[in-house]
């Protein structure tokens, strides 16, 4: 049986790691503001730059590499977006579950499948597998910024557009709210604008007039959108896996400190009862004590 001094111990130690852990949920909650506010703003902004481009290409019929999709898709390129730290619950372990069961599910349908982690707790997670690892990054809790998915972004557009990769997709988790997140195999290139195309009016077209003219060329203005487009998806992706992190962590800080409390609880009835039963044992023997004098 543990002792007084024992049990002390534990106490003590479950009331540090409840203030770490308290402390830890106040900077996540933080954090989850400022990024759950960026998220937001950013969302209209990246639905709508997309439905201007559907808008054009299909009123102008412009086809261009980056919307036409291939005939045959061969070799496909997977970001995988994770955190570099622990302690935020099950968000790692959903991106490592959904990305395996991507591979057992695609890997007899595809010639290749080769990868690029942004985040450690992915790239460790597979680093003892046979994957062809094209780049793997980290820190992006505290580096993210839109020149960062800008070159993310030009990086994987060279790839697509050399022929290297018929297909690029996303994996990442999108943040709902603070307490839910959901994986999400979104795919970046080609770009599907038929969900983004508006219905067709007299006269009309996805929105625009049929006789509106363009100045530059429509293939030069689609031209420019699609590139700010996909730097603009990537980064909305990051800022999303970010604020999911984020309010994944909030959520376990929050229950690991509650569970504290619940243990201190435990531990200090323990230590009373076990305190009580010292000092009782001890006035026994000091009564049968006296009467044996």
């Amino acid at each position: 049986m543990a002792s007084l001094k024992d049990i002390r111990m534990r106490i003590e130690s479950t009331k540090n790691t409840q203030q770490i852990t308290k402390a830890m949920k106040l900077v996540s909650a933080a954090k989850l503001r400022k990024a759950q506010h960026q998220i937001v703003n950013m969302r209209p902004y990246a639905h709508s730059l997309l439905k201007v481009i559907a808008n054009i290409a299909i009123t102008e019929r412009v086809n261009h590499p980056l919307i036409t999709p291939k005939q045959e898709v061969k070799k496909v390129l997977l970001l995988v977006l994770s955190s570099d730290r622990g302690l935020c619950g099950g968000f790692n372990a959903q991106i490592n579950k959904f990305t395996d069961q991507y591979i057992k599910n695609n890997k007899d349908k595809y010639e290749a499948i080769d990868f690029i982690f942004i985040g450690r707790r992915a790239s460790d997670f597979f680093s003892k597998r046979k994957l062809k690892v094209i780049e793997s990054m980290q820190r992006l809790d505290k580096d993210i910024s839109y020149a960062l998915a800008s070159k993310v972004a030009e990086k994987v557009m060279h790839f697509y557009l050399d022929g290297q990769y018929d297909e690029i997709r996303l994996i990442y988790n999108e943040f709902k709210s603070a307490i839910s997140q959901a994986v999400v195999c979104e795919t970046l290139l080609p770009v599907d604008l038929e969900k983004e195309t508006l219905t067709a009016t007299e006269g009309h077209v996805s929105g625009f007039a049929v006789d509106m003219i363009f100045e530059p060329r429509p293939e030069k203005i689609i031209d420019q959108l699609l590139v700010k487009h996909f730097s603009v998806q990537v980064y909305r992706c990051m800022s999303e896996s970010v604020a999911a992190e984020h309010g994944a962590r909030m959520t376990a800080m929050e229950n690991a400190t509650n569970n504290a409390k619940d243990v201190l609880s435990r531990l200090t009835l323990f230590y009373n009862k076990l305190r009580q039963e010292k000092i009782t044992t001890e006035l026994i023997e000091i009564v049968s004590g006296a009467e044996a004098l």
